[in-house]
């Protein structure tokens, strides 16, 4: 079975370790962390009667998350900047730097591009920060591997900081120049963090031992089973956190901008971004890395081409579309064919077509999450701030998560499981998307009563919403009250992001593992080119609608989402481990660990072939 051999790993002695440098270079792992213990794996009344717990990682692998942190602390220190820096002009009697005179209700300022404009560059921004890790995530997959990847992100990202605090330079604002070197700054960060997003988590989890579940004797003598599924959901809740600890960088970022300039705004997470190569230089040698392996992408047309040519479209809909494709099923047709695949792999491509499928609902989330477009920052700007500027609100987002993930982690996830509560995937993304529309419908009531009470009516975020010399009027609401629909956006992220990192990584075959991260973020950049697409709505007198329309389509969608997936729900959640189906036609297709060889050097490339061979002739006795 499965089980049995779990597609033996490659052995080379005791330890090896990884030489970057080298072409085919691996990194390999004793036989004891990769094969399971099937005296351990539970039995089908254990599964319903033990309580289940989350297992543990190494140490090391929580540095991941700090480079994470480092690189979102750059992103969210930045991002939320376009839309003041673009949409406002100089402020009247400021600095000459974008902050405005204090004491008064001004925001700080640059460009003066106007909102249809700053909305444009912010979501073709985050648009394509989302959307080019399609790429990168197949490139790292086939040639470069995942952590050469993200530290050549990181290199690009740092390269666009240093351009970027050219973008505050006095001159350049007072002459309009500064457009230049911001605008390519900005659009060089999207590619670098492109390059490093599809990889980070996989990065991560590619750190778990075990991939299935094991059964444990705690020191209390309580029998528990190790779930993968608790493990992967509670690693990533830290990473998570680590992530949104990083976006409050955007706080000192638009307090310094308000106050000090944007110059010193762009420089601070360009500081946080010197100690990530020192770091990952570190990590190389510590990490459980996998060298680029080719990537399934091509037999997974091909498979979609075999069914559609023997007739499975007409299945579709009501089950069993992929069977056609089945070497079991192809050696009995009429027109029996080699394929370099198994059966196992064909599930893992209906897995991970599911996976993609519950992508597509996230864009609405997204919209709840944070308004349409820039319409939360128009919103901010109807609002009275009393000296607070108007784009640090949106850190209650990050503050609900940070909060929250101690909660879900300690709290809510454990107790549930010990009451044998399964609060899976499906319901929790469900509980998401409903927290998320609730979101939108608070910004849906701040918007209607900021147009009824305000001073310019339905144009209260417009440039013409000033007095006589030119200070910005605002209703009398306090812009405090947007931190409720921020928070209830951040907490459904819990619920629905959290859960497709462990999706992604675990529905998709072994070399895909990047490409289908991606896939997970794109439907981000989707929600963001739906909000490029109606940039030219996203002004006054609209924005009440701009903000009702998607809760709507929000809570039909999560309806609608858990009518479709809901039995997924009742899965047992496990990593694939067939990761040989293809050895005869790509050697060195191996997931592999770190360590050392017996002779302190890394190992041969041709010894690293032979081994395969070796380890091939050892699975197929084995299996026999």
């Amino acid at each position: 079975t499965e089980n049995t051999t779990a597609d033996a790993q490659i052995i080379l002695g005791g330890d090896a370790h990884l030489n970057m440098d080298r072409a085919g270079s691996i990194v390999v792992a004793d036989r004891d962390e990769i094969l399971p213990t099937t005296s351990n794996l539970p039995t089908e009344e254990e599964k319903k009667t033990l309580r289940r717990v989350a297992g543990t990682l190494p140490l090391i692998a929580y540095v991941i998350c700090a480079v994470e942190f480092a690189e979102r602390a750059s992103y969210y220190g930045v991002q939320p900047l376009i839309a003041n820096y673009v949409n406002r002009p100089l402020p009247e009697g400021g600095n000459g730097l974008g902050a405005p005179a204090r004491g008064t209700q001004q925001t700080a300022g640059a460009l003066g591009m106007g909102t249809v404009k700053s909305t444009a560059v912010s979501q073709s921004f985050s648009m394509l920060a989302y959307a080019l890790p399609l790429f990168f995530g197949y490139f790292s997959d086939t040639r470069t591997g995942r952590f050469k990847m993200i530290v050549w992100g990181v290199i690009v990202c740092g390269v666009a900081h240093a351009l970027m605090v050219v973008g505050g330079a006095r001159s350049l604002l007072a002459n309009g120049n500064a457009k230049i070197p911001y605008f390519i700054s900005v659009y060089i960060l999207a590619i670098g963090a492109a390059m490093f997003k599809p990889n980070i988590s996989p990065t991560l989890l590619d750190q778990m031992k075990n991939t299935e579940m094991q059964t444990k004797v705690l020191a209390s003598g309580e029998k528990v089973i190790v779930d993968p599924e608790a493990t992967t959901e509670r690693v990533m809740l830290w990473f998570y956190l680590l992530i949104n600890i990083g976006g409050f960088m955007n706080v000192p970022t638009s307090y310094t901008a308000k106050y000090v300039g944007y110059w010193l705004s762009f420089l601070l997470p360009f500081i946080l971004y010197l100690p990530l190569l020192p770091l990952l230089y570190y990590l190389r040698t510590k990490l459980v890395l996998y060298p680029p392996g080719g990537s399934d992408l091509g037999n997974v047309m091909r498979i979609l081409g075999i069914c559609f040519k023997r007739g499975s479209w007409r299945r579709i809909g009501r089950g069993g579309f992929f069977d056609a494709a089945r070497p079991s099923v192809i050696a009995k047709s009429s027109h029996p064919i080699n394929v370099p695949w198994n059966d196992a792999f064909v599930d893992d491509v209906v897995r991970t077509f599911q996976a993609t499928g519950i992508f597509c609902f996230f864009p609405i989330q997204n919209l709840n999450d944070s308004g349409l477009g820039n319409t939360a920052n128009a919103l901010s700007t109807m609002l009275t701030t009393n000296g607070v500027p108007n784009d640090v609100i949106g850190n209650f987002n990050s503050l609900s998560i940070i909060c929250f993930i101690p909660i879900l982690n300690y709290g809510l996830y454990p107790l549930l499981r010990r009451w044998k509560i399964h609060y899976g995937p499906i319901a929790r993304m469900t509980t998401g998307f409903l927290l998320a529309a609730v979101g939108g419908a608070g910004y849906t009531i701040l918007n209607y009563y900021a147009y009824k009470l305000g001073p310019c009516g339905r144009y209260g975020s417009s440039a013409t919403c000033v007095d006589a010399n030119g200070i910005s009027l605002v209703a009398p609401i306090s812009v405090w009250w947007m931190a409720i629909p921020y928070a209830l956006g951040g907490i459904s992220e819990l619920f629905v992001n959290v859960p497709a990192y462990g999706i992604a990584y675990s529905r998709a075959p072994h070399n895909m593992r990047g490409l289908v991260s991606a896939l997970n973020l794109f439907n981000s950049a989707i929600a963001y080119a739906v909000g490029l697409a109606t940039s030219a709505v996203v002004r006054d007198p609209f924005l009440t609608w701009d903000f009702g329309a998607p809760t709507i389509i929000g809570v039909v969608s999560a309806i609608v989402f858990y009518w479709i997936y809901h039995d997924i729900d009742k899965e047992d959640y496990y990593l694939s481990k067939n990761v040989d189906y293809h050895l005869e036609h790509e050697n060195l297709n191996r997931p592999l660990s770190h360590g050392k060889s017996s002779t302190g050097e890394a190992p041969d490339v041709n010894d690293e072939k032979a081994a395969i061979r070796d380890t091939t002739d050892e699975k197929r006795a084995l299996e026999t």
